[in-house]
């Protein structure tokens, strides 16, 4: 289903971040340099390593297009280069001077963020080069950033673990705890969670940090009704500081990485699909490529290692959900009480055990029956319990036992004949996708901003996985 198909070991120092465009990956690293590869073949650029920053580079990250890359430095700059040639463009200074931990550029290509160890985070005009807006936060330094999908506002992590929320005019809309320690990465899952009432759109947002622990959180934005941050559940098998997560590019599975290990989780039943244990140190990031199945993650064993995922993983990873209704209604009691145990809920074992409640008992359990028939007088721990179920018959409603989603044109929401890959990243309809950019004035269909380019690629793995489910499910 995943398989390790190479490894690069060019850098002299530990891994710090790793980044893809839609043909290229680029790596940064404590030893001052950052290096590009071909997807290609990953063999590496003419024109790299590129060279500028004296002392360690922390981030790098591509513009939406890939023409431009980004990298920031214990030095205080944030470097902007033509990927195509490796010359600088620009050298941005840190107002502070800071040693800058994080940079990000916006859905639009319009802006660019830099977050400092002083708790500085600077917008820039990613055109001019010119410093837009500057901010800061209460305390702690920065180390994570990540831009909304279409781009109206942008979070921030801190080394005091809060999270803070800012719009496109750096004004802070919201900060709060989100781990009990440092915040060390955060991504944006870039499919919406439901298109909710009109001009309104939610997302998930996950975060990770020093605590051990990966969240996952819902977040709406409008002008109007203003900025909600909800938190949904926390990903469970993490017994060490996590340094890095990152969503695929389709949303359906999230990665994570900790000690020697990178963890890769189905997100619509967030359970584990895949345990990466190549590495030899921690795992400081991790990457999804936007238009194929291959994930980059990087260590501090100074290497980053290349993975590639089979189409058909999605299609795998769907049956578990199929197995969660069967599983979940088949729980022993013994079964439920590793359950409660692994929800915070292991006073309530002994109540359950001489209640004999199984899985099929466990699913139908009401705040009546709660209170009447379990005896549980605690208000707040009854409302637990059945968030705790209720988040279990979620997992369970989800079952797709139809097309999967990746084969649906999100145009035309049918079978995808002649798939091909649009500038958003997004794959579409052949003739839905021309149609739409004819009729649209070229914007994404997905996140509504102007698509930096209108040129289409097929998309010839897409369409083989098609074929093969095709000929599987139609005989």
């Amino acid at each position: 289903m995943v398989k390790l198909i190479h490894t690069l070991a060019d850098h002299g120092d530990d891994v710090n971040c790793c980044a893809f465009s839609f043909s290229l990956l680029a790596t940064c690293s404590l030893d001052k340099t950052i290096r590009l590869y071909s997807l290609h073949d990953f063999t590496e650029l003419p024109h790299s390593p590129l060279k500028f920053h004296t002392y360690a580079v922390h981030c790098c990250c591509f513009s939406p297009s890939g023409h431009i890359l980004a990298s920031c430095s214990t030095d205080g700059t944030t470097v902007l280069w033509n990927t195509e040639n490796g010359q600088m463009l620009a050298v941005m200074e840190q107002p502070s001077g800071s040693p800058v931990r994080v940079c990000q550029f916006s859905p639009d290509s319009r802006c660019l963020t830099s977050g400092a160890a002083d708790g500085t985070v600077v917008l820039w005009n990613a055109q001019s080069y010119k410093l837009y807006r500057c901010g800061s936060v209460k305390d702690g330094s920065l180390a994570a950033c990540a831009f909304s999908p279409n781009g109206s506002f942008f979070v921030t992590g801190s080394s005091c673990g809060d999270l803070t929320v800012w719009d496109d005019k750096m004004r802070c809309l919201h900060s709060e705890k989100a781990h009990d320690l440092g915040i060390t990465c955060c991504d944006f899952s870039s499919q919406p969670v439901s298109d909710g009432e009109q001009g309104l759109q939610f997302f998930r947002l996950a975060s990770c940090g020093q605590d051990c622990q990966v969240k996952i959180w819902i977040v709406s934005f409008t002008h109007i009704l203003g900025f909600e941050l909800k938190y949904k559940s926390a990903m469970s098998g993490h017994c060490a500081p996590v340094l890095a997560c990152a969503f695929s590019h389709d949303g359906q599975m999230l990665v994570s990485g900790k000690f020697k290990a990178v963890f890769v989780v189905f997100q619509n039943t967030e359970s584990i699909l895949h345990t990466l244990t190549q590495h030899t140190r921690y795992v400081t990031t991790c990457a999804f490529a936007p238009n194929t199945l291959l994930l980059a993650t990087g260590s501090m064993d100074k290497t980053v290692n290349i993975w590639q995922f089979d189409l058909e993983t999605l299609c795998q990873a769907r049956s578990t959900e199929d197995q969660l209704k069967q599983f979940t209604e088949d729980w022993s009691e013994e079964d439920v009480s590793t359950w409660l145990c692994a929800q915070d809920l292991k006073d309530l074992v002994g109540i359950f055990k001489m209640n004999n409640i199984d899985g099929k008992e466990l699913l139908n359990l009401t705040k009546e029956s709660l209170a009447d028939d379990l005896k549980i007088d605690s208000l707040g721990l009854r409302s637990k319990v059945l968030r705790k179920i209720e988040e279990l018959r979620t997992k369970v409603k989800s079952l797709s036992s139809g097309i999967p989603d990746e084969f649906i044109c999100p145009i035309t929401r049918e079978l995808m004949k002649d798939p091909v890959i649009a500038s958003d990243g997004y794959s579409y309809e052949k003739e839905a996708i021309e149609n739409w950019i004819s009729k649209k004035k070229r914007t994404s269909p997905m996140t509504n901003l102007v698509l930096p380019s209108v040129v289409l690629i097929p998309n010839r793995t897409l369409k083989m996985a098609i074929n093969r489910w095709l000929e599987t499910h139609q005989k």
